[in-house]
């Protein structure tokens, strides 16, 4: 306890008060609350980043996943806007692994502030002598699970919980014959910052037919998926209910996964 202090719903003075801890010297503190109520606290976190300080924001509860607290409590504009403000990088990890390596590029920063966007519904780890390891998300996107040969006919890419989604379609596409690639996708920031040849070798131009799948606002997918791709994303506000259900309702399902990229796959 000596080392956390609770600010209850003082979400502004939390994130304020972070920044000149860290310019008075000695410590490097984080932040932590609901991703919705960064609301409160946006101009403090919008000052930081002007600043360029390296202060580390851990946003839980990041998207419909949340359920039946409803739409009050819901995430949608949040990562988008995130993603637009000048100096800041987001990192929405799709497992505990990721999670591990999004502190460690957290940690590495020297300038400009970190976001880790973290979701409330348990996750599945995933089994890393089958795929990828994590340390790609030091990179901001990599190839979790590669199709057979070089040569995919679609590619599948998300951030956080959606991850699951598109590697269980991947398997559901390769029972069709269709051969897909599955990319973890959990900061545009850090990705852009790689070579041309490392982000061409993840998303090679030549491959058209490509699905983004996000639980929030589609806004910038388009920088990735091209004209041609579709995105699965969120448009308007959530619902109270359980989780299992919005994402049902909301299209955040393997067979809506699945039809989607099987019909990308066929128009190229």
């Amino acid at each position: 306890h000596q080392r956390n202090v609770a600010w209850g719903v003082r979400e502004h003075a939390m994130c304020g008060i972070s920044s000149g801890m860290y310019l008075h010297g000695g410590v490097r503190p984080f932040a932590s609350t609901f991703f919705v109520f960064t609301d409160y606290a946006r101009p403090a976190i919008r000052l930081a980043s002007l600043m360029e300080l390296p202060i580390i924001y851990v946003m839980t509860h990041d998207s419909i996943g949340l359920g039946e607290d409803g739409p009050t409590h819901q995430p949608i504009e949040h990562l988008a806007s995130f993603r637009a403000m000048p100096h800041m990088c987001t990192i929405r990890p799709a497992d505990a692994n990721e999670v591990a390596y999004a502190w460690r590029a957290a940690m590495l920063r020297k300038s400009g502030p970190t976001m880790l966007v973290l979701s409330r519904q348990k996750l599945p780890i995933f089994d890393r002598s089958q795929f990828a390891g994590a340390e790609g998300v030091l990179k901001g996107a990599y190839v979790l699970s590669k199709e057979k040969g070089n040569n995919p006919q679609v590619l599948l890419m998300a951030s956080g919980s959606e991850v699951q989604l598109i590697l269980a379609a991947q398997q559901k596409l390769a029972d069709e014959g269709i051969e897909a690639r599955v990319i973890s996708m959990p900061s545009w920031e850090l990705f852009r910052e790689q070579s041309e040849a490392y982000r061409k070798h993840v998303i090679p131009k030549s491959i058209k037919a490509r699905l983004a799948v996000e639980a929030a606002s589609p806004l910038g997918w388009r920088d990735w998926v091209g004209d041609s791709g579709d995105i699965i994303g969120i448009d308007k506000f959530g619902a109270s209910a359980p989780y299992q259900e919005l994402f049902k309702q909301y299209g955040f399902t393997i067979e809506n996964i699945v039809n989607k990229a099987r019909r990308l796959a066929k128009s190229f």
